[in-house]
């Protein structure tokens, strides 16, 4: 078993900016990212999407760098870069050849102090990202349903409402809107640097001292977030939309996550999720695919790096010749079984195997490591929690597994989510009133 991953260095600069160095030198490029400790959770009140919004004005200039230049500068030297935004974290990346690192950080540093925005510059992107909403979400059945289940599965936390935002109050953003979220929260001791590539922590810390050093830090408020009741009821949202060729159904728990709750069962809640979900040596596959052939897929999944509250759940597309209410029921019976009668120790052994494998060949990847670190530091972890992850997964026993399964899995709450294909019928019941009955939504 490795007694580590990535094996980074690690160094804090006086303004606070954290820099984290994960050295590959398979390739001379790098891949350059920073991070901020803010996201979509820590928004206003009524202005929900604010935080993705300013992930697209970052690149609209500085007085250095005019409007649309950061990302020709990036294009003309080879590179590529991108940025994107979730409730917990904003995070910007380049990928370039390694004699090209001073040029990125330039450009990073640059736009962490000295953004400038215009209302020429902010109106325009506002109806860029309607638009992005409207082809991401309001288009797709499955984006429509997703927003759904989140909205019912986090009835106070802003978790439920979507990273992009409500599309009433997307409209209603302004310039000062974004440029005093950029000055609340984009300062260097709310950053992180993680660089990943062919550069070591001598050659990185002089370049972070010179562009990003003197960058002053300022004060940055705590991160409060309204926190949900107990979830005690199931809820169930229907959606059935003439676009839709193939049913599908998720069901969804909240969960432990590494910072929230009893963050001990978020290891042995990964081993339950691959030995549930880990493609066709997955039981859910096996059974509802291979064995029953009520689904033509059948998955689960769990991702515990969150600020909060953590997600987890299963997913089905029923075959074409099968009903979705029995293919549904037979999913009900499959997470049943796992509650009372449990893994196996040969199940947990496997599943342990596959994962910590997995976290050997992350080794190889160049942007993986600045993904991983990044990740783990923008929601409070730290590099040591990262590199003892394979050690904290070999821990994990069959009672632990068991446990959880027992603990999230076997609590009343529980979101399902049903997509479907329109009838006749139910065009003819579009007609009517939209129908509620009980926590069952049918638009």
């Amino acid at each position: 078993m490795p007694a580590g991953i990535f094996f980074p260095e690690t160094f804090t600069l006086a303004n606070g900016l954290e820099v984290v160095v994960a050295t590959n030198r398979r390739m001379p490029v790098v891949t350059h990212m920073v991070w901020y400790k803010v996201g979509a959770a820590d928004e206003p009140r009524f202005k929900s999407g604010i935080a993705h919004f300013l992930e697209h004005l970052m690149f609209k200039g500085t007085e250095a760098v005019p409007p649309g230049d950061f990302s020709r500068i990036i294009a003309r030297n080879g590179g590529q870069e991108n940025a994107f935004t979730t409730y917990d974290y904003t995070a910007y990346y380049q990928n370039v050849a390694v004699d090209r690192l001073p040029l990125v950080m330039q450009l990073e540093a640059d736009r962490m102090a000295g953004l400038r925005l215009t209302d020429a510059l902010v109106d325009p992107e506002r109806d860029v990202v309607l638009e992005e909403r409207h082809q991401r979400t309001d288009n797709l059945p499955a984006g429509r349903l997703t927003e759904a289940l989140y909205a019912a599965l986090f009835v106070h936390h802003p978790y439920g409402i979507p990273v992009i935002g409500w599309e009433q109050e997307i409209r209603g953003l302004m310039r000062a809107d974004a440029e005093d979220f950029y000055r609340t929260w984009y300062a260097p001791n709310n950053a992180v640097l993680v660089i990943s590539g062919d550069v070591d922590a001598a050659q990185v810390r002089p370049l972070a001292e010179t562009w990003f050093g003197a960058i002053p830090a300022r004060p940055v408020p705590p991160r409060c977030r309204p926190q949900d009741p107990p979830m005690a009821v199931q809820h169930r949202v229907v959606l059935r939309d003439p676009r839709v060729r193939q049913a599908s159904l998720r069901q969804l728990w909240q969960a432990p996550s590494y910072r929230h709750g009893d963050s001990g069962q978020a290891f042995a809640l990964q081993v339950l999720a691959e030995i549930l979900g880990g493609g066709a040596t997955g039981r859910l596959y096996r059974s509802l695919v291979v064995e029953q052939r009520v689904a033509t897929s059948a998955g689960f999944g769990y991702a515990p790096s969150a600020l909060d509250y953590a997600v987890i759940g299963a997913s089905l597309s029923p075959a074409p010749d099968s009903d979705p209410d029995q293919a549904e029921a037979a999913l009900t019976r499959e997470i049943e079984r796992v509650v009372a009668d449990g893994v196996t120790d040969d199940e947990v052994d496997a599943a342990k195997r596959r994962l910590i494998r997995e976290s050997i060949f992350a080794r190889d990847s160049l942007r993986g490591p600045a993904f991983s670190l990044g990740t783990a530091l923008a929601i409070g972890r730290t590099v040591a929690d990262v590199e003892s992850w394979p050690a904290r997964i070999a821990a994990v026993g069959r009672d632990q597994v068991n446990a959880a399964a027992r603990a999230i899995l076997g609590q009343p709450g529980r979101v399902t989510g049903v997509l479907l294909p329109e009838t006749t019928a139910s065009r003819a019941a579009a007609e009517e009133p939209v129908a509620l009955r009980g926590s069952e939504v049918v638009p």
